[in-house]
C-alpha cells in the first residue's frame, strides 16, 4: 500500500492515497482483472505488439551502475533468445546478473515477460537466487511462476501509459506483490547513457516491504534507465550503455 504520507515524502503533491491496485484503466489486451490478479488467456498473445517503454528485443544487453547501502554494484540485463512456455504463452527469458565491485555475483535472475496483442507487457515470474562471495546460494526467495501455487501474472508496462495508471506487476500472496503507479509520461532525466526525453516515471513498491518506495524512469526504446529509492532505502541504478548481440 502506498499511503499519502509516503508519496508526499517523495516530493509529490497528492489529495488522496492509493489503497487498492487494479489494471482496468489500461485495456489489458482482454485479460480479466480483479484487483490486479489476472486470468491469462493465450489468445491475447497470438500477435504480440512491442512496447517502446519496455522493449524485449532478443540480443539487447543493458548495463547499469548503482549502489545500495554504500556498496558499489554493476548490473547486466540481457534479453536472451530463449523462451519459456507458461500457461500457454510463449514468454521471453531475460537474464539479470548483479555483481559486486569485486566482480562476484550477488544475485542472478531469469525473468519471464511477454507482450500481448495490444502492446501491454506482462510479467510471468522469475527464478532468482542470491549468492555469498564464495559463490554459494544464500536464498531463492522471490522466485515464482504464474499459474503455480496461486501465483498470477502481472502488468509491467501498459501499452499506452498515462499518469494515474495503477496496477499489480506480480502477485503471489506473501512472496511477490510488487505494484506500480504512473505519475508522469513526458519526464526528462539524465543518466550516464545520456539525457532522455518523453520518459515515463512511476512509483513502485510492495506490501511485503511497506516502508520502501522507489521511483523508476522508462525511456522509449530503452526500458528502465534510472531507479532509486525515495523512502525506506538507499538503492540507486542508472543506465550506462546498451549493446546488441
Amino acid at each position: 500500500m502506498l499511503t499519502t504520507a509516503k508519496i508526499a515524502a517523495a516530493g509529490v503533491a497528492v489529495v488522496i492515497g492509493v489503497t487498492g491496485i487494479v489494471a482496468g484503466s489500461t485495456g489489458a489486451g482482454g485479460a480479466t482483472v480483479t484487483r490486479g490478479a489476472t486470468a491469462v488467456d493465450p489468445a491475447n498473445f497470438t500477435n504480440p505488439k512491442s512496447n517502446p517503454y519496455y522493449p524485449l528485443q532478443p540480443g539487447t544487453v543493458s548495463h547499469y551502475r548503482g549502489s545500495d547501502d554504500g556498496a558499489v554494484l554493476h548490473e547486466r540485463v540481457t534479453v536472451t533468445h530463449r523462451t519459456k512456455l507458461i500457461q500457454g504463452v510463449r514468454t521471453k527469458v531475460i537474464h539479470d546478473v548483479l555483481r559486486r565491485a569485486d566482480g562476484t555475483v550477488a544475485e542472478a535472475t531469469h525473468d519471464w515477460y511477454a507482450d500481448d496483442n495490444a502492446g501491454n507487457v506482462w510479467y510471468f515470474g522469475e527464478a532468482t537466487a542470491t549468492y555469498d562471495r564464495q559463490g554459494h546460494v544464500k536464498s531463492r526467495d522471490g522466485s515464482w511462476q504464474s499459474g503455480v501455487k496461486g501465483a498470477r501474472a502481472g502488468l509491467i508496462m501498459p501499452a499506452n501509459p498515462h499518469p494515474t495508471d495503477a496496477y499489480r506487476q506480480e502477485f503471489w500472496a506473501g512472496h511477490a506483490e510488487d505494484q506500480a503507479w504512473i505519475v508522469q509520461r513526458r519526464a526528462t532525466t539524465t543518466v550516464p547513457y545520456g539525457t532522455l526525453h518523453h520518459v515515463v516515471r512511476s512509483f513502485e513498491w510492495t506490501r511485503l516491504e511497506a516502508h520502501v518506495v522507489s521511483v523508476k524512469f522508462y525511456a522509449p526504446g530503452l526500458g528502465i534507465v534510472r531507479e532509486h529509492d525515495v523512502a525506506g532505502g538507499t538503492e540507486i541504478f542508472e543506465l550506462v550503455s546498451v549493446t546488441h548481440n
